[in-house]
């Protein structure tokens, strides 16, 4: 058998544009179908390319498998079901020309398209956001309750509750007009800012960084921020801090994986083209009257991109930030990296104040956190308690050895 070197985010980006693409076809009523589709057609991939080698166009190989696996789908459909003789031929010519969309010019990309579908008013923001990182961002149930702090089982009641009310409405397969977009859009970019964040630190898998799924959210806002209808400020902002962030993803871990901490990276990698554009589209985003979320992480991205060195880094601006932060939303993940501002500014004493109550125990950055500031400030038995409970709460490997690393350095 042959090697495929082909990552785990290659599927999963590609199982979202076969869902995309094909629900643009059947409606979004048969999401189930879809979804089906695209399994199978991965499954042949995987089956095929092994032993065959990869295709010069995987994407397209892909598309012209699921076009004949939809087909053979639905022929047993109709021999199950007894339905006309030319319904297969019927939806084969379905599956050959282009869609007849009103709003086809205003979204030609397909995945972009299927998110907007999944922000449909009638259903609920949960199973909104829910269906959107699953059908679209090709999440699991797991990454998808560790992004929303809540268990698995909850994340697949509310799909299945999703899919349910699709196909009880028979919702169809439309990008809003204009008069409509607002409304969804600010559900849309919570999703990708999910899909940059997962790619920007996995909640679950070997990897601590998944680049694809970062370029795979910052293609899919710059298609956002190109376009007239959707070219608002907080999707500028957002793709700002896309770019101020993915321009240091490489730096993020050493050759074997392990996570390096933001004085630790090395600065000239960084890639500054993308810490310029950040910036432009920053500048860019400050057009508008509202300030968003996403204006002042990418203000503290900016940040710690523009500083020569961690000890320029102005963490007093950055503290100003965060506490504007808290006047939009007050969470307890803010709080918690406001903290390392706080101890930066006032020292390591007051960033343990700043996290004293929050309800994150099960968190374990919080335990790293507060172990790092009980190492700073001395306290090496109460910051080794600290970071080996975090130890036990730590998803993924490489964090483990950070923390272990950690552990090893203040018992020496």
């Amino acid at each position: 058998m042959k090697q495929l070197d082909v990552s785990e985010d290659f599927f999963r980006s590609e199982s979202a544009r076969l869902v995309g693409f094909l629900a643009v076809r059947f409606g979004a009523h048969r999401l189930q179908f879809a979804e089906d589709v695209a399994q199978e057609t991965l499954v042949r991939a995987l089956q095929t390319w092994p032993y065959r080698g990869m295709p010069a166009n995987p994407p397209a190989w892909l598309t012209q498998t699921a076009k004949n696996v939809a087909i053979d789908f639905l022929r047993r459909e109709r021999r199950w079901r007894e339905k006309e003789t030319d319904i297969a031929a019927e939806q084969a010519r379905w599956l050959s020309v282009p869609v007849d969309d009103e709003n086809e010019e205003t979204f030609a990309d397909d995945t972009l398209r299927m998110i907007f579908v999944c922000f449909h008013p009638q259903l609920s923001t949960e199973a909104q956001t829910a269906l959107a990182l699953r059908t679209v961002c090709g999440f699991s149930p797991a990454e998808i309750a560790a992004a929303f702090f809540t268990s698995e089982g909850a994340v697949s009641k509310r799909l299945v509750r999703a899919r349910q009310r699709i196909r009880e409405l028979g919702l169809p397969f439309s990008v809003p007009g204009p008069e409509d977009l607002s409304g969804r859009l600010d559900g849309v970019l919570d999703a990708l800012y999910f899909l940059f964040n997962e790619g920007y630190k996995a909640s679950s898998g070997e990897a601590l960084v998944r680049v694809e799924r970062c370029q795979e959210a910052i293609r899919l806002v710059s298609l956002l921020a190109e376009h007239p209808t959707t070219q608002a400020p907080r999707v500028l902002a957002l793709l700002a801090l896309m770019l101020l962030n993915g321009a240091r993803l490489h730096s993020r871990t050493d050759e074997a994986g392990n996570l390096l901490r933001l004085d630790e990276q090395d600065r000239k990698s960084w890639n500054r083209a993308m810490i310029e554009k950040g910036g432009r589209c920053l500048a860019l985003s400050g057009k508008g009257e509202a300030l968003s979320l996403y204006h002042l992480e990418a203000g503290i991205a900016a940040c710690h991109c523009l500083a020569e060195d961690s000890g320029s880094t102005d963490w007093g601006r950055i503290l100003t930030l965060y506490d504007q932060m808290l006047t939009i939303v007050d969470s307890p993940i803010i709080r918690l990296n406001r903290s390392v501002a706080v101890a930066r500014v006032l020292g390591p004493e007051a960033g343990l104040d700043a996290i004293e109550d929050l309800p994150l125990e099960s968190y374990y950055l919080l335990h790293a956190v507060r172990g790092a500031y009980n190492a700073e400030g001395g306290r090496n038995q109460s910051a080794l308690e600290c970071f080996r409970k975090a130890l036990t709460l730590a998803p993924l490997e490489s964090e483990r050895n950070f923390l272990k690393a950690r552990i090893t350095e203040l018992g020496a």
